[in-house]
C-alpha cells in the first residue's frame, strides 16, 4: 500500500506542473491591463508603465511564469494588486469557509445519493425505483444557480424561515446554529447535481453485483436479505462508486464558485469572481490553483480508498 501511494504521489507532480501552465496561459488570455485597471482614472500612459514594470508585467510571458512558478515553490504566491495583500493570506482566509460548504455539500450527495441508489436497484422496475428516477433526472436536469434563486425565493422570500444569503447573520449572528441555517440553502442547492450522479452510478453498480453468482450463493445460505445487500452487494458495489464520489468532491469544490456567488457565501468562488472583475491576476491564479490542487487531492485519496477496498487494483 505504501509503494501504491507513493507512486499516486508521483503522478501528481506531472499534473500540477500542467495545472500552473494552464492557469498562467488561460490568465494572460484574458483581455485588458491589471495597471490600467489598478489605477482607474489615473491611468496615464506613464502610471501604466511604471506600475507594469513594477509588478513585472514587462517581461516576456515565458520569464514572468518561471519567476511565478519559482515564487510558488517557496511558498510565496504574491500579493494582490488590489488589496496589497499576500494572496496566500487571502485565501487562508476564504478557503475554509469553501471547504466548510463543499464538505457539507459532499456529505449530503454521499447520503441523498448512496442509499435511494441501492433502493431503486433493489426495487428495480418498481414504483420507488421510478420515484427516484425521475426525481434524479430532475435534479440532474435543473442549473444549481437557477435551483438556488428558486430556494431563496422560496424559504428565504416567501416562507421567510431561513436567512438568504452570507454565512453568518450580520447582526446578533456568529454560533453554530446561526452557521447552520446560513448552511441549508447553498449546501443543498450544490449537492443536488453530485446526489443525482451518485445515486444514477450506484443503482447502475447495485444491479451489476446483485446479478453475481456469490450474491446467489450468499441467499441460497439462508442469509437475511438486508446482510446480503449490505455486508455483500454493497461493498462490492462501493469501489466502483469511490471514484465517482472524488469526483463529485471536485465538483462541489468548483461549483462553489456560483454558488456562492448566489447565496453570497465568503469563500473562494466568490474572492475568485471579484479579482476576476478587477484583473487581479495573482489571486486569481493563486486561487485556481489552490482548487485544482484540492481536486487533484480528493482524486488521490478517493482512489487511495478504492484501492484498499479492492487489493486487485493494487
Amino acid at each position: 500500500m505504501a509503494q501504491y501511494i507513493l507512486r499516486r504521489l508521483l503522478t501528481v507532480i506531472p499534473v500540477l506542473l500542467g495545472l500552473t501552465v494552464i492557469v498562467f496561459a488561460i490568465m494572460a488570455m484574458i483581455p485588458g491591463d491589471p495597471a490600467t485597471a489598478i489605477l482607474g482614472s489615473y491611468a496615464t500612459p506613464e502610471n501604466v508603465e511604471r506600475i507594469n514594470k513594477a509588478l513585472g508585467l514587462d517581461k516576456p510571458l515565458v520569464q514572468q511564469y518561471f519567476i511565478w512558478l519559482g515564487n510558488i515553490l517557496h511558498g510565496d504566491f504574491g500579493r494582490s494588486y488590489t488589496q496589497n495583500r499576500p494572496v496566500i493570506d487571502i485565501i487562508t482566509e476564504r478557503f475554509g469557509n469553501t471547504l466548510i460548504l463543499a464538505g457539507t455539500s459532499l456529505v449530503l450527495c454521499s447520503i441523498l445519493g448512496l442509499l435511494p441508489g441501492i433502493v431503486s436497484a433493489v426495487r428495480q422496475y418498481g414504483a420507488t425505483d421510478k420515484l427516484v428516477t425521475f426525481f434524479v433526472l430532475i435534479g440532474i436536469s435543473v442549473p444549481s444557480f437557477w435551483l438556488g434563486l428558486l430556494l431563496i425565493l422560496l424559504f428565504a422570500v416567501k416562507l421567510q424561515c431561513l436567512p438568504a444569503s452570507g454565512m453568518y447573520a450580520i447582526y446578533g449572528g456568529g454560533g453554530p446554529l446561526d452557521l447552520f441555517k446560513h448552511l441549508i440553502l447553498p449546501a443543498f442547492t450544490l449537492s443536488v447535481v453530485a446526489t443525482g450522479v451518485v445515486a444514477r452510478l450506484t443503482r447502475t453498480s447495485m444491479l451489476e453485483v446483485l446479478r453475481q453468482d456469490y450474491i446467489r450463493t450468499a441467499r441460497a445460505k439462508g442469509l437475511k436479505e438486508r446482510r446480503v445487500i449490505m455486508r455483500h452487494a454493497f461493498k462490492a458495489a462501493l469501489v466502483s462508486v469511490i471514484p465517482v464520489l472524488g469526483i463529485q468532491a471536485g465538483f462541489v469544490l468548483g461549483g462553489a464558485v456560483y454558488i456562492e456567488t448566489v447565496f453570497q457565501w465568503p469563500g473562494i468562488g466568490s474572492m475568485l469572481v471579484t479579482a476576476i472583475s478587477t484583473r487581479d491576476l495573482l489571486t486569481v491564479q493563486g486561487g485556481v490553483l489552490i482548487v485544482a490542487a484540492a481536486y487533484v487531492l480528493f482524486n488521490l485519496v478517493a482512489d487511495v480508498v478504492q484501492s484498499m477496498l479492492d487489493p486487485r487494483l493494487r
